[in-house]
């Protein structure tokens, strides 16, 4: 009986020196306990900007005819204004929305505005992008699923506008440039150094915020009485030192792709079939191009030859689905685009310029004329895509700028060139399509007659079964699920 007792206690002894100090002989000492800011910001810019230039070679390319497939038989396509349920960026953005918490959120344990700021910027950009294209979203109480809300609801249009106008003053304010980013990240702008005491990547974050925060008054000015926008635009071009903008392209809003493990551009391994050999650029965009002579053709296009000349050559969007054109007869994107590093487009001095040509064109004080803001805008995006403005560009027919004409002849001039601008902008050319009716594009003569230009992409199908009763709610509110559906500032 003693060795039984004696067997029981030198197994009770084991079995207590196995569980004593488990939790710290099982920490890894290299792990860090909790993340900081710095860790998830890097990944994230890279991860939701691939998603957003994504998103438009995919499908703002093709829906604005920048591109179209070069067969599509069936009927449908995004060319023939067909829209499926669910294309776009709603699980990638949300995925990535939650990595911008996190950001925010260490920032605020840490005390580290600077990063707070950019979190909110980013934060801004994906849900202004979220709701533009699918109209009223998960906003309030997204991102709660820690605390065991799976089923968010979602909010208006206005309501989530609101608060993203509401964001973009507090991170206009936080931002602080005598301050480096401490754990570093930062891969648009260099803000994890101070250069002669002053952080001018931060400098180019707030002009990032308030560029953006013009983009989204711009968007909203139909709904000017709501929301105060006109006093909001105002308050922005009347006081340059607390609310600066884009200047320079050297300002701008890019992801450069450093294209080395695992930072690669997103389309740097794709194939001759998937990149160029079933895709070509459009009658519409490539005529255009070839009518002002443009030196971005070469950067964008590749030439065809025809009757023993190179020329660029594009084909009709929309077309009937008994039409199937011949490889490599086309002009298509070159093999230099996949690896480009300066793809990674999110706001840009060029928009800048032709943001303030408008807001010129509709009597606000921008401390220029609309024509001059419309020349700077040309001019930077021909920077933007590194090539030289052509001598006599500018007073050409069809791009010289027509300052006796009516308004609405000078803010399509705008919005053609601003569209050329947006090239792999996300959805910005839609949007911006969606808020102006310009540029105006032909109809192609395979769509249907029943098929309307889209206002919205509709709601992935798999919420039906995830989030069924704040989704009913939500297409309630709307007016339904359709495409032609028009989200509450275009209305």
């Amino acid at each position: 009986m003693k060795k039984i007792y004696s067997l029981i206690f030198m197994v009770s002894c084991l079995l207590a020196s196995c569980t004593k100090n488990f939790e710290e002989i099982n920490t890894d000492p290299n792990r860090p306990k909790e993340v900081n800011p710095g860790v998830v910001l890097g990944q994230m810019q890279y991860r939701i900007v691939s998603s957003s230039i994504s998103a438009a070679r995919g499908f703002t390319h093709e829906l604005m005819q920048v591109d179209a497939p070069r067969s599509s038989a069936g009927g449908g396509g995004v060319h023939r204004y067909v829209i499926t349920p669910g294309t776009g960026v709603w699980s990638s953005f949300y995925t990535y929305l939650a990595d911008i918490d996190v950001v925010i959120s260490s920032a605020e344990r840490l005390k580290e505005n600077n990063y707070k700021a950019i979190g909110l910027v980013y934060k801004c950009w994906a849900y202004s992008i979220l709701t533009d294209v699918y109209g009223d979203v998960p906003y309030s109480q997204a991102m709660q699923a820690a605390n065991g809300n799976f089923q968010p609801k979602f909010d208006a249009q206005k309501d989530i506008y609101t608060q993203i106008l509401k964001d973009l003053v507090a991170a206009n304010d936080l931002f602080d440039d005598t301050k480096a980013l401490t754990y570093g990240g930062d891969g648009v702008y260099n803000s994890n150094v101070l250069t002669g005491g002053k952080n001018v990547g931060i400098q180019n974050w707030k002009k990032f915020c308030n560029t953006l925060r013009l983009r989204l008054l711009l968007r909203l000015l139909k709904r000017d009485g709501e929301l105060n926008i006109s006093d909001q635009i105002k308050a922005i071009l009347a006081d340059p030192v607390k609310y600066p903008v884009f200047t320079s392209n050297t300002e701008e809003g890019i992801y450069k792709f450093p294209n080395v493990n695992p930072y690669f551009n997103p389309y740097y391994t794709a194939r001759q079939l998937d990149w160029r050999d079933g895709t070509y650029y459009t009658k519409f965009f490539i005529d255009n191009l070839n009518a002002w002579n443009d030196p971005r053709r070469a950067v964008w296009a590749l030439t065809v030859s025809v009757n023993g000349q190179n020329v660029y050559q594009g084909i009709e969007s929309g077309y009937p689905t008994t039409t199937e054109y011949v490889v490599g007869k086309n002009s298509s994107y070159t093999d230099a685009l996949k690896t480009s590093a300066i793809t990674g487009v999110m706001i840009t001095y060029a928009e800048e310029e032709f943001i303030k040509a408008e807001l010129a064109l509709r009597g606000f004080n921008t401390g220029n004329t609309a024509k001059n803001h419309y020349e700077k805008g040309i001019t930077a995006s021909m920077t933007q895509w590194g090539v030289a403005l052509p001598a006599g560009y500018l007073q050409q027919t069809g791009v010289k700028y027509n300052e006796g004409s009516s308004v609405d002849t000078q803010l399509q001039q705008i919005m053609l060139q601003k569209y050329y601008a947006y090239f792999f902008n996300d959805y910005q050319a839609w949007l911006e399509k969606r808020r102006t009716g310009y540029p105006v594009l032909p109809r192609g003569s395979g769509i249907p007659a029943e098929n309307q230009f889209p206002s919205r992409i509709p709601y992935p199908t798999y919420l039906q079964s995830l989030n069924a009763n704040n989704l009913a709610a939500a297409v309630a509110a709307m007016g339904g699920d359709k495409s032609t559906i028009k989200v509450w500032w275009e209305k």
